[in-house]
């Protein structure tokens, strides 16, 4: 066997071995008070990369930005579609929906 057929062996064999990612849909409010709506696999680094101003280009200097709402969806698959079904609602339907959670 070659190195390189050996790294992707190796590689195959991790990924198989690897546990899914659990996936987030979270909902952060700028100081404006607009409402970005995005995925991820760690919601607090996505916050901190976002109140960096690194990551979405939406969201670059318009911080402090405070996480009005975040719920585990189960793959990326998953996530993705409900983030696009989410990013489609007025922002009266998207506050309804985040109110159905019974957030304090």
């Amino acid at each position: 066997m070659t190195t390189h057929t050996q790294k992707s062996l190796s590689t195959n064999v991790n990924k198989a071995l690897k546990k899914p990612s659990t996936w987030y849909l979270y909902i952060v409010q700028t100081r404006l008070g607009h409402w970005y709506t995005g995925i991820t696999t760690n919601v607090e680094k996505r916050l901190a990369t976002h109140q960096a101003g690194k990551g979405a280009k939406n969201l670059k200097g318009k911080g402090p930005l405070v996480l009005v709402h975040q719920q585990v969806v189960g793959s990326k698959s998953e996530a993705s579609k409900l983030e696009c079904q989410i990013k489609k609602l007025n922002r009266a339907k998207k506050e309804h929906y985040v109110k159905s959670f019974n957030h304090d």
